[in-house]
């Protein structure tokens, strides 16, 4: 099996999330069944959202680019980064690198295709709407991204940074707030495309309609990596 690597600490509890996600999505009698992994936990890592919002803001990628090669150097057969706004410095890090990068973003796509959705809905940062990463990815596989207006773009926002990030509860009522508001714009499904909105369905059981890009990431870890993926995981969306 490849050994994993992970560009870790964007955020912190999100890393520490994919690699429980991993761990129970791998069907492993033994110790010895599981990937190896490698994280590099870095939350110094500038904001990547601010960043692209404002290019006068420290870049990411410098620090990104040094973590991948690091990875790469301590046998690391194969990358991700479970950050969805990172995917903006998608094609920078891949090519910094001789190993495969696993694109969470694009491999959403692909999942939600596969489940025969046609108008996700999605919640992720200003900075990930703004730069158009899943309403590409979704329109290359004949998907139609539905985005939620200014006020539930805030709503997300605040989820994200005033709650998750701060180490704080997520508040329910605006999440609640934003999905009635994609549903009723007539989204089949919500994609869940930021790394800290996975936290909410983690601790909250949001049931069926959310697909979660960082359970995809896992999922896709564990096959790329040569592991062997529970069935219960073979279809992540209901």
């Amino acid at each position: 099996m490849k050994t994993l690597g992970i560009i870790g600490g964007l955020g912190p509890m999100a890393t520490a999330y994919l690699l429980q996600l991993i761990i129970e999505m791998t069907d492993a009698k033994t110790d010895q069944e599981h990937l190896d992994v490698i994280v590099f936990d870095r939350p110094s890592v500038p904001d990547r959202t601010a960043h692209i919002l404002d290019k006068s803001k420290p870049s990411p990628l410098p620090s990104m680019t040094a973590t991948a090669q690091t990875l790469e150097k301590l046998g690391a057969g194969c990358l991700c980064a479970p950050c969805v706004t990172s995917h903006y410095f998608y094609q920078e890090l891949s090519g910094s690198v001789s190993i495969p990068f696993l694109n969470m973003v694009t491999e959403t796509a692909a999942e939600l295709k596969a489940a025969g959705k046609k108008r996700p809905g999605v919640m992720a940062t200003t900075g990930t709407v703004s730069t158009g990463l899943f309403q590409n990815a979704f329109e290359k596989e004949g998907l139609q991204a539905v985005l939620p207006d200014e006020a539930g773009q805030a709503l997300v926002m605040s989820l994200i940074y005033d709650d998750i990030k701060a180490g704080k509860p997520a508040d329910r009522e605006k999440f609640r707030r934003v999905s009635e508001m994609l549903y009723g714009a007539g989204c089949d499904c919500i994609v869940l495309g930021c790394t800290e909105l996975s936290l909410i369905k983690k601790s909250a059981g949001l049931g069926a309609g959310y697909l979660d890009a960082l359970e995809v990431l896992a999922k896709r870890c564990v096959e790329e990596c040569g592991g062997t993926l529970k069935p219960e995981y073979e279809t992540l969306l209901c």
